[in-house]
């Protein structure tokens, strides 16, 4: 399971600001010296099962690549298995000593409302955000959910595609330690207090993901916690900045496939335009 990029994901939302009109979530990557395209996937981490297929064009790019990047490397077990071991405050804190008795009933009333898998309690000693994505995890409205980033790797190694990360898990996690525990606490109690509005942010973030309208997801996210914008460099923008970098490196080796966070693709500090800064030519494909 990717844990840690679905807490990104849930905290951020999915963010994108508008600078190209096309939509699609499927773009090449051409130009500046490559000898051969390679592509970048706008993914969202968690799904429905019933929408998780992947179009044509998607296939065919994932066909015509050698290799595969995902944000981490979704094939490396003992990676994935240890992700659980970056969940808690690194301090010894708990939740309880972070918000007030009220607050902290408040939280513990709304998973044993929601029928919650782990009680609060089993959690205490979790980040915050840690616990923010499993609550926006529960809200997205379907049955059974699935990563859109699995799907897309068990595609790739039908055709044995080398499968690789520009991150790693560990390397995730400690961007949530570079976030104040209390404001992880409060963003947390906030969530739970507006959970009615937070379903209808994310109902139509999805819809505008599946419209591909990447261009029109900034202002919900800014919507869902004006707060969260003094660490969009932190959670997005350096990170971009670091894959502007590592994307040519590895396409000027092979021909690959970059499925990564939606929210990552566009405006003036998205990945899209960091290529396009470097000389690259990025066309959208249909998707």
């Amino acid at each position: 399971m990717k844990i840690k990029s679905r807490i990104i994901t849930a905290i951020i939302t999915i963010i994108s600001i508008s600078a190209y009109p096309q939509k699609s979530l499927l773009w090449e990557i051409s130009g500046n010296g490559l000898t051969q395209p390679s592509y970048l996937y706008g993914t969202m981490h968690m799904v429905c099962a019933e929408k998780a297929q992947l179009s044509e064009g998607l296939k065919n790019a994932i066909k015509a690549s050698k290799e595969v990047f995902f944000e981490i490397d979704m094939d490396d077990m003992n990676e994935m298995m240890g992700a659980l071991k970056y969940a808690r405050m690194t301090n010894g804190l708990k939740i309880n000593d972070l918000v007030s008795p009220e607050e902290y009933n408040r939280l513990d009333a709304y998973f044993k409302q929601n029928k919650s898998p782990l009680p609060l309690s089993m959690m205490a000693g979790f980040k915050p955000y840690f616990i923010t994505a499993m609550i926006a995890e529960g809200i997205i409205k379907c049955s059974k959910k699935t990563s859109l980033e699995q799907i897309i790797m068990e595609e790739a190694k039908k055709d044995d595609k080398s499968i690789s990360g520009l991150e790693s898990i560990e390397f995730q996690a400690s961007l949530f330690d570079s976030i104040p525990y209390e404001k992880q606490a409060q963003d947390l109690v906030m969530y739970v207090d507006s959970i009615e509005s937070f379903k209808k942010l994310t109902d139509e973030t999805i819809a505008m993901y599946y419209k591909q309208d990447i261009d029109s997801m900034d202002s919900l996210m800014i919507k869902s916690d004006p707060g969260t914008a003094q660490f969009m460099d932190l959670l997005l923008y350096n990170r971009n900045l670091r894959w502007a970098d590592q994307i040519p490196e590895q396409a000027f080796k092979t021909s690959t496939l970059f499925a990564v966070g939606a929210g990552h693709l566009g405006g003036e500090k998205g990945v899209i335009n960091l290529l396009r800064k470097k000389g690259f030519t990025l066309k959208p494909l249909k998707n």
